[in-house]
């Protein structure tokens, strides 16, 4: 029984750092291709290296969730579901929307959520990748669904 507790009040405390309601926002910009994009900066505090085209990576401090910021060329000119198809994602997808303009898909790997998000404008695919913890996915609900809603690209 006290481990139970324990347990609850350790994820309790957990989810309540990623709570929506205190969290500081910041608009990321990447000047090369017009994307953008809001991410509770006081969430993703460190800087974790740069992703393939143009971007940046972002991590929490104890390094449970990263995002990722990033914009490339879409060379072959893909539709979203014809690049999502080429990047062969996994048979067992949670979540999946393609549109003729962006494509969103989420799902579980291991003990964490991963949802990625791609624009596609200007001949460029723009987009937001997320990782965090299964164990505090009701927690994170607000704060993905912002992130993805605010990206937007084109120059």
């Amino acid at each position: 029984m006290k481990a139970t507790a324990l347990a609850m009040t350790i994820f309790t405390v957990s989810a309540a750092s990623v709570s929506a309601q205190a969290t500081r926002w910041t608009t990321y910009r990447i000047p090369q291709t017009g994307t953008s994009v809001d991410f509770p900066s006081s969430i993703f505090t460190e800087e974790a290296g740069r992703p393939d085209g143009y971007g940046q990576r972002f991590r929490t401090a104890d390094g449970r969730a990263d995002l990722t910021i990033q914009a490339a060329p879409n060379v072959g000119s893909d539709s979203p579901a014809a690049f999502l198809a080429k990047k062969g994602p996994p048979s067992r997808i949670q979540y999946k929307r393609v549109t003729p303009r962006f494509f969103a898909v989420s799902s579980y790997k291991g003990d964490k959520v991963w949802y990625d998000r791609c624009n596609f404008s200007g001949g460029l695919v723009h987009c937001v990748l997320i990782n965090y913890p299964a164990s505090e996915e009701r927690a994170w609900d607000g704060i993905v669904t912002r992130i993805s809603l605010s990206l937007s690209g084109g120059i």
